[in-house]
């Protein structure tokens, strides 16, 4: 077994001293706060009218009135709009509550038009974003940002007159994956005070940190079909290739993670019945979705999980400043990596810091409202994917400022959802866990000048060699709704949709992890096949210095795991010469062994060096911080839960032992 539970008491859970019934707390607004709020709003409403030609506010006494005017529009109009069914609501919702922004100033310039004065529709959308941009300015100068009186206040109504928040005493799950995290950097930060909430959990005794060890694959795709689903078997890798067919699959695709959630679903993955899925590549059986890749279907709907974000006009003008910030940000960031001449560095312009904007700033806003929505709805579990960590990591390294800069935000986002458990009709667990970690290194590519590509082509017996690499998962998450809200259907090649049957062979890099199909057999070639149709391919990746082991299967031995100066036989552990996994984990050698008995498991699997005094390795893709493979960090994601909650007893190896884990837990909680 990878895991056992101990025997789990069925005990009451202590919250504060009361250990019977759960009584919610009901949100209410301190009215010091109330004040010093609408005086900041009356003062950015005046400072954006000195700096936005055609608006005119008299003086403060004016934006006060003006300010008030708008908040009692805003408590009546946007909640209203927000309950309606609109199509595409991620898109549609911003567009429509943008501009009823921009009315309600238009609105209160004709209510008191002694208070302020606005020429036209257009500069009062103007004036609205400028206003909010000092807005957020002045509250994170007084401190008034982390007040969520009037969204929990606003969710608690959503929810009632939808039927939901129904008082009970069963425990409900809040999981909060932080994606790309791992534990070694996690413990950085809680001691650098990166992550002074989930500190303050340990520091307190309320919470408990335990370590787990991912499969070979260590990418969202493979962990997540394992967490949520309880499988993830014939998941080789985030991409790769099913030989009869010539395609490409990919698990960022929406259709590809739909066949994946096919494959490995039973019905009762982790958030069956009554489940929430927000932000993740798979739903997990979930009934209520929103951003989740494998059921894109939902967001052409009317989805309700954008009601608690939407329900605040102000939050729509909020994002899109910060939005703007985020890309000022990344842009700075990278002039300042780049004078410094910090190594390794990788690309980060093009479309890069826009990307990463609606990872940071929109996707996180919207996935965050929804779980406080889920919360006050009462709904019995939730499965949440925070990716800004792993997508800044990606590009600007493992722990750079900025990385760390967007753990500190999430931090900051979980400690909001912590806080607005009093308020829920059922108490909550959170557990925060990751997926998977990263490593980081100099690229394949900038290390050698040429790509795995090109060292595969040039080493085969002719015939064309065509290569994938870059990108990573979060590129599927922004880009569902603007597929959807387009009415298309396209994907990029990357995505799984390249019919790659033409090619001789095809280079896949999944982080450090490469993976080399030979296209002129539709079944996987065997170690002696390879030899004798390309005798120069496996002694050329065998002895490249920047590369580790080779995953192949020989008709004589089975599968084996081959170095530079040495090789094992993972059927039964025999080690001739050096072993090529001594510098990985005591588990590598089943890792490879069950990845040898994937369908879809590439003719050569490919791990790059690691170097464990400098805890580098170095990715086949151009990202200078990947996970996808063995080797440091990447492979130790970890999970932060309630003491309340018991450890497991055994080390917990595999996302499908996290998922016995989670699952046990909600048994735990929520008895049938």
């Amino acid at each position: 077994m990878w895991l056992a539970l101990p025997s789990i008491p069925m005990t009451s859970i202590v919250y504060g001293e009361n250990t019977t019934l759960w009584q919610p707390v009901r949100p209410r607004f301190r009215p010091g706060r109330l004040l010093l709020s609408w005086l900041l709003a009356a003062a950015a409403l005046l400072i954006a009218a000195k700096l936005v030609p055609a608006v005119e506010v008299g003086n403060f006494g004016g934006a006060a009135l003006a300010t008030l005017v708008i908040a009692v529009l805003n408590a009546i109009i946007p909640p209203i709009v927000a309950a309606v069914r609109i199509p595409f609501m991620a898109l549609a919702g911003f567009g429509v509550i943008l501009l009823l922004d921009a009315a309600m100033l238009e609105a209160v310039s004709a209510i008191a038009p002694n208070a302020i004065q606005v020429d036209s529709f257009w500069w009062a959308l103007v004036a609205a974003l400028v206003a909010s941009a000092v807005g957020v300015i002045l509250d994170i100068v007084f401190g008034t940002n982390d007040d969520d009186t009037y969204t929990l206040r606003v969710t608690r109504r959503l929810a009632r007159r939808t039927g939901g928040g129904k008082r009970t005493d069963a425990p409900g799950l809040i999981f909060l994956e932080i994606d790309g995290l791992a534990l070694p950097v996690l413990r950085r930060a809680m001691r650098d005070g990166n992550a002074p909430n989930m500190a303050l959990w340990l520091a307190e005794g309320t919470h408990r940190l335990l370590e787990w060890e991912t499969d070979l694959s260590s990418q969202t795709g493979a962990s997540q079909a394992g967490i949520l689903l309880g499988k993830n078997d014939d998941i080789p890798a985030f991409r790769w290739v099913d030989k009869p067919t010539g395609k490409v699959i990919a698990c960022s695709g929406p259709d590809d993670c739909e066949a994946i959630e096919q494959s490995c679903s039973t019905g009762i993955g982790l958030l069956a019945n009554g489940g929430a899925s927000r932000g993740n590549l798979l739903s997990g059986d979930a009934d209520e979705v929103i951003l989740t890749v494998s059921r894109v279907s939902a967001e052409k709907k009317a989805n309700p999980g954008y009601r608690a974000f939407f329900a605040n006009g102000f939050n729509v003008t909020r994002s899109l400043v910060l939005f703007f910030w985020e890309v000022v940000l990344e842009l700075s960031a990278s002039l300042r990596s780049a004078r410094r001449n910090v190594l390794p560095r990788g690309h980060r312009g093009g479309m890069y810091p826009f990307l990463r904007a609606a990872v940071c700033v929109v996707v996180r806003d919207l996935i965050i409202y929804s779980v406080l929505a889920d919360m006050m709805f009462g709904r019995p579990v939730v499965y949440a994917t925070l990716s800004s960590y792993d997508e800044v990591a990606h590009h600007s390294g493992l722990e750079r400022p900025d990385t760390l800069e967007a753990l500190r935000k999430l931090d900051q986002q979980i400690g909001r959802v912590f806080a607005a458990r009093r308020y829920a009709p059922r108490p909550y667990h959170v557990i925060v866990l990751s997926d998977h970690g990263q490593t980081q290194g100099a690229t394949f590519k900038q290390r050698n000048g040429y790509t795995l590509e090109d060292l595969v082509g040039r080493s085969l017996e002719g015939g064309r060699t065509t290569g994938i690499g870059g990108g990573d998962e979060q590129d599927a998450i922004p880009k569902i709704a603007v597929q959807e809200a387009t009415g298309t259907a396209q994907h990029r090649a990357t995505d799984g949709k390249k019919d790659v049957s033409d090619r001789h062979a095809f280079v896949l890099g999944s982080g450090n992890l490469g993976l080399v199909y030979l296209m002129e057999e539709e079944r996987r070639l065997t170690l002696e096949e390879i030899d004798e149709r390309h005798p120069r391919l496996v002694p050329a990746l065998r002895e490249h210095p920047h590369i580790g082991w080779l995953l192949v299967h020989s008709v004589r031995h089975g599968p084996l795991a081959l170095g530079a100066h040495g090789m094992r036989y993972l059927a039964d552990g025999r080690v001739e010469g050096e072993d090529p996994l001594a510098r990985f984990s005591a588990n590598a050698p089943a890792h490879l062994r069950r990845t040898d008995g994937f369908p879809h498991v590439a003719d050569i699997m490919v791990g790059s060096f690691y170097d464990p005094d400098l805890d580098e390795a170095c990715a086949f893709e151009e990202l200078i911080s990947f996970h996808g493979g063995l080797g440091g960090p990447q492979t130790r994601p970890f999970v932060l839960h309630p003491a309340e909650l018991p450890s497991p007893t055994d080390p917990v190896v595999g996302a499908v032992a996290v998922h016995t884990l989670l699952t046990g837990w909600r048994r735990h909680c929520q008895p049938v």
